[in-house]
């Protein structure tokens, strides 16, 4: 069975839908209508709306003055509108909105001083009209021709250069044409000018040249559109046959394939798109089954875009479009009517700060409020804030009566407090209601995303009062909750250090405070818990014990893996020799730092192999000497040391007394370990002589 499908959207565009009715309203008013060209590139219709009185003149001076004159879709130049007033003719614009927005771009190029050029077919009637609105201007047919253009232009005109494309011009084009500005031209301006309907009658081609056997394109040979709808399905299918209507066909060449599809060009009814498909049916001599549902489609939308193209807008109305254009200040709006619509950037702005390209695409529908109606220059000013800020005051009204959180950026500081931006609708935010302490400044909240509750909302005045506070006081509490219920001894937490003490570091987990105790802050000797963190500082803390009736919690700071002790007995057993590092003298001894974080104990009688009186006769604080480890005790963490026992002992002198010299040869290792040491690390204790 063969098939025959026809693009969802070939035949007419809704500028030349829109050219058609107001020739055929015109004709039926005043019986005659003068139109400056042929109003669209296609013979049978020309023929058939001069059969109901329409006269085609090529130039001006054939108009007899008075007469009733319709511009084209196409458009023409100033020099054009010039005239006809000059002969008193009744101008009716058939403009289409695109081409309207072209004239706009070539006005305030004249205006500026900058040279125009116009990519398109440089005879063609929409080119030479826009050509006509500025006196500095050049057409580019060929892209090869682009960059040598570019590059004369922006050398002779220090002012610079836009760059515009004819309305029907090929998106390949445009994609080569920002390369090539890009790379050479820093003082020109492109802008994207090509009909949205044609980028979708371009892709429709595209899509049919991949899945059919062969395409037939409708249109006239010189229309501009239809030509580029061939190219493109040429590209991609072997057989494309172009014909102007059906008698011109030659069915022929398409009764060896199977799928054969339908597309035509902007100037081509549908009447003419029904005739070539009745006729390749009834031709082909096989089964055929048509897509009816697209050309169904196609006529439905071709009478919706009919009754839309020529009503009116008002102020304050809501319509919908489709994006048509993005530039840096703008989103231009295809509403299918005579009208171009334009709606700022700043109207899409979120509070994120989010780019105009990831809010938006060419394509997208989009609904405003009309702010300003134009006709002279076919302009259409509409604001979607508008319209967004009338639904969102309904949003707004609904969360205040189900007490629901929203979401917003606090925007400025107002007397008393806070303004916060809630899909574009100003809340007020008391200070008592902010969350923040009394005498905290409120300007630390600005630019910050926050949730609130609405408590009271008056239209009528436009005035909203929120709470910051309700949010945050109900997240703070489930926090502690869930905190309490899951807490367990080694569970670690991100807190904030939230105050210092003497003796520890509180910290904030979520909601809780629990208690770093200053020895629990480092393995290294500290002074006070300052030395280690200060309050704001974000720290990762684990639980080493809980009470949860008295709601109280310890908590460590520093890391088990980097525990001093284990790393001594990894690196020293007893008889070892160690390089070590005085750092406190005692009247008993003195102690040194074996590795960071362990000190040891060399008692007095083990300093040297002479009576001393005390320790700084040999050593000062800061040396660093060799010592041997005599004995560790595991259990209490002490380490004894003695650099007495690294040299070989003197003699013993003569004693008169036999007490004294059982004195002298008394061996005090054994007691060498009966000292303490305080939570802060430090040593303290008696030794055993000094306790006599």
């Amino acid at each position: 069975m063969k098939q025959i499908i026809v693009a969802k959207h070939a035949g007419f565009c809704a500028g030349v839908a829109r050219s058609v009715a107001l020739a055929e309203k015109a004709l039926e008013e005043n019986g005659t209508l003068w139109c400056l060209g042929e109003l669209i590139h296609n013979r049978d219709e020309v023929a058939r709306l001069a059969a109901l009185g329409m006269i085609t003149a090529q130039s001006v001076s054939e108009i007899p003055e008075g007469s009733t004159v319709l511009i084209r879709s196409h458009g023409a130049g100033k020099a054009v509108y010039d005239a006809l007033e000059k002969r008193a003719c009744r101008i009716i614009d058939g403009t289409c909105g695109r081409v309207t927005r072209i004239h706009n771009i070539a006005r305030q190029a004249a205006e500026n001083g900058k040279t125009l050029v116009v990519f398109g077919a440089a005879e063609h009637p929409e080119v030479l009209g826009i050509c006509g609105w500025c006196p500095q201007s050049v057409a580019v047919e060929r892209i090869e021709d682009l960059e040598r253009v570019l590059k004369d232009c922006c050398a002779d005109n220090p002012n610079g250069v836009y760059l515009v494309f004819q309305s029907t011009e090929m998106q390949e084009h445009l994609k080569k044409s920002k390369e090539i500005q890009k790379k050479i031209c820093t003082n020109c301006d492109l802008f994207d000018t090509i009909c949205d309907a044609t980028q979708i009658r371009q892709s429709e081609a595209l899509d049919l040249g991949q899945k059919c056997d062969a395409v037939v394109v409708v249109g006239g040979k010189h229309s501009a559109n239809s030509r580029h709808l061939v190219e493109i399905c040429a590209e991609v299918c072997d057989t494309v046959l172009f014909a102007e209507n059906a008698a011109e066909l030659d069915i022929s060449p398409l009764v060896a394939f199977d799928t054969i599809g339908i597309t035509a060009g902007a100037s081509v009814p549908q009447r003419i798109i029904k005739e070539v498909k009745q006729k390749m049916c009834d031709e082909i001599k096989e089964t055929v089954e048509v897509n009816e549902a697209a050309a169904s489609e196609t006529e439905k939308s071709f009478e919706e875009l009919l009754e839309d193209s020529i009503k009116t807008i008002y102020n304050g109305e809501t319509v919908k479009g489709i994006v048509a254009a993005i530039t840096p200040t703008e989103v231009t709006v295809d509403l299918g009517t005579k009208h171009s619509g334009y709606i700022p950037v700043e109207d899409f702005a979120d509070e994120n700060g989010t780019k105009i390209e990831d809010l938006i695409h060419v394509g997208d529908e989009v609904e405003a409020c009309v702010v300003r109606v134009n006709d002279v220059e076919g302009t259409v000013m509409l604001s979607k804030r508008r319209l967004d800020a009338v639904k969102n005051w309904e949003d707004i009204e609904r969360a205040c009566e189900e007490e629901t959180v929203v979401e917003g950026v606090v925007t400025e500081e107002n007397k008393g407090g806070v303004v916060v931006s809630v899909k574009g609708i100003r809340v007020f935010v008391p200070a008592s209601q902010s969350g923040l302490p009394r005498d905290a400044e409120m300007s630390q909240l600005l630019k910050q995303k926050v949730q609130l509750r609405i408590k009271e909302v008056n239209k009528a005045r436009r005035r909203v009062v929120g709470s910051i506070r309700d949010v945050t006081a109900k997240a703070r509490r489930d926090a502690i909750a869930k905190i309490w219920e899951e807490i367990e001894v080694g569970k670690r937490y991100a807190g904030t250090v939230k105050s210092l003490t003497s003796y520890g570091a509180f910290v904030d987990i979520g909601g809780v405070d629990g208690m770093v105790h200053v020895s629990e802050l480092s393995w290294k000797r500290i002074t006070k818990p300052a030395d280690v963190v200060a309050v704001g500082d974000q720290i990762e803390v684990y639980v080493i014990n809980f009470d949860k009736e008295k709601r109280k919690i310890s908590l460590g700071y520093k890391d088990p893996s980097e525990n001093p002790w284990t790393k001594f007995m990894d690196q020293y057993k007893v008889g070892d020799i160690a390089s070590v590092t005085i750092v406190k003298l005692m009247t008993f001894g003195a102690f040194a730092e074996v590795v960071p974080g362990v000190d040891g104990l060399i008692h007095i009688s083990q300093i040297a192999n002479r009576r001393i009186g005390q320790p700084g006769e040999v050593l000062n604080v800061g040396d660093v000497v060799d010592a041997k480890i005599t004995a560790i005790d595991e259990e209490k963490h002490k380490v004894s040391l003695s650099i007495r026992a690294l040299s070989e002992p003197a003699p013993a002198p003569a004693r008169e007394h036999k007490e004294e010299a059982q004195e002298d040869t008394a061996e005090p290792e054994a007691d060498a370990l009966v000292y303490e040491v305080s939570e802060t690390g430090e040593s303290t204790g008696i030794a055993p002589e000094s306790a006599e």
